[in-house]
C-alpha cells in the first residue's frame, strides 16, 4: 500500500488519494502514516461524501456490466453481524447489523444472471440472521422465478439458525459448498468467546441439511487453529467431533486482530502494531509450533480422506480459499 501511494504521488501529484476498508479501519494509526489525503474508518461514507462533494445512491446495483466476461458473482443481503465473538473483527468494521432491501439484492442477481453468471457466492457475515425477512423471501423469489444459479457460502453459516424448512429451501434453490461455523466443541471456550453456536446445534444443522438432500461431500465445518487459548479450545476433540458428524473439516488459522479481545491476548507472542504480524499462517505457527500445527493439519487431512470425499474441482475453483465467517479469523 505504501508503494502504491508513493507511485501515485510521483506520477500524478494532483490526484487525491483516499484509503479505506478493513485495513484502514483495524490499523488506522498505521494507515494514517502512509500519506493518503483521507482515511475512511468503518462503513460510514459521510466523510467520503463531504470530501468529494458528491451524493451516493446506496441502492444502486454494482456495475457488473463492466466485466466483458463474467462467470461468478457475489451478493450481500446485509452488512455486519449481531454477535460479538471475541476473535472477530466484523463489529469493528460494521458496528451495526444493517440489512439491505431484498428487492435490491434480487435486482443485482438478475443483472448477474443476464451477464451469464452461473455461480454466486454470498459474502454476508450473518446470512441466516433474520432469515424470515431476508434470506427466506429472497430464496422464495428465486424459486418462483426459476432462476438457475449455484449459490455458494465461503463465509460460514451459523448452525443455530438452520431449520428443516430453510434447509429444504436452500437445496431447492441450488446451494453448494456450505460451510458451517463450529470453531470448537469445548463448551466453556464457546461461552467465553461469544456463545454463538453449540455443538448440538451443529449436529442438528447437519441432520437437517442431509435430510433435505444436500450433498454431504460439499458440507464443511470451520475449526479455529492457533487461538491464544488453544488448550481450552480442545482442537483435536473438535476435529474428531466434526468427523463423527460425517462432514469435511476445514482448519482456519487464527489471525490476531488488534482491538478484538482475543487479538489483544496475543501481544505476548507478536507485535500487533505491525500489520504483517497479523498474518494467520505466521501466528498459528508461532503459537503452536511446527510439530503440533502439522500434526493437527495431518489429522484433519487423514480424517477427511477416511470419508472418501474429493471436493469438486470446478466448485473449489470459485472459492476464495479457506475463508471464515469472521474477518478476524
Amino acid at each position: 500500500m505504501r508503494e502504491v501511494i508513493e507511485e501515485l504521488r510521483r506520477t500524478s501529484p494532483q490526484t487525491r488519494i483516499i484509503l479505506g476498508g478493513v485495513y484502514a479501519t483495524l490499523c488506522v494509526s498505521h494507515a494514517r502514516a502512509l500519506g493518503a489525503d483521507l482515511i475512511i474508518e468503518g462503513a460510514d461514507l459521510n466523510p467520503l461524501r463531504d470530501f468529494l462533494g458528491m451524493t451516493f445512491d446506496e441502492h444502486q446495483v454494482p456495475l457488473w456490466e463492466r466485466y466483458p466476461r463474467l462467470q461468478t458473482g457475489v451478493l450481500k443481503l446485509a452488512d455486519g453481524c449481531p454477535f460479538r465473538c471475541t476473535y472477530c473483527s466484523v463489529p469493528q468494521v460494521y458496528p451495526e447489523f444493517r440489512s439491505r432491501p431484498v428487492e435490491h439484492s434480487l435486482r443485482e442477481l438478475d443483472l448477474l444472471v443476464e451477464r451469464g453468471v452461473e455461480h454466486v457466492a454470498f459474502y454476508d457475515d450473518a446470512l441466516l440472521y433474520r432469515s424470515e425477512t431476508l434470506l427466506k423471501p429472497f430464496l422464495i423469489s428465486v424459486q418462483q422465478t426459476k432462476v438457475k444459479v449455484n449459490f455458494h457460502i465461503p463465509n460460514a453459516l451459523n448452525a443455530r439458525f438452520i431449520t428443516r424448512e430453510l434447509s429444504d429451501l436452500m437445496v431447492a434453490t441450488g446451494f453448494k459448498n456450505i460451510y458451517l461455523e463450529f470453531e470448537s466443541t469445548a463448551y466453556d471456550w464457546q461461552r467465553k468467546t461469544g456463545g454463538k453456536v453449540r455443538s448440538g446445534e451443529v449436529a442438528r444443522a447437519v441432520h437437517f441439511l442431509r435430510a433435505a438432500g444436500f450433498d454431504p461431500s460439499h458440507l464443511r465445518a470451520y475449526i479455529i487453529i492457533g487461538h491464544p487459548k488453544s488448550d481450552e479450545q480442545q482442537v483435536e476433540n473438535s476435529i474428531r467431533f466434526a468427523h463423527e458428524l460425517g462432514i469435511r473439516i476445514m482448519l482456519s488459522e487464527f489471525s490476531p486482530i488488534p482491538g478484538t479481545p482475543d487479538g489483544e491476548l496475543c501481544r505476548e507472542w507478536t507485535d500487533l502494531a505491525e500489520p504483517l504480524s497479523h498474518n494467520k499462517t505466521a501466528f498459528a505457527l508461532r503459537r503452536l509450533g511446527p510439530l503440533e500445527l502439522n500434526r493437527l493439519k495431518q489429522l484433519a487431512k487423514d480424517l477427511n480422506r477416511q470419508l472418501g470425499r474429493r471436493p469438486d474441482p470446478k466448485a473449489e475453483k470459485i472459492m476464495p480459499g479457506e475463508l471464515s465467517s469472521c474477518a478476524g479469523v
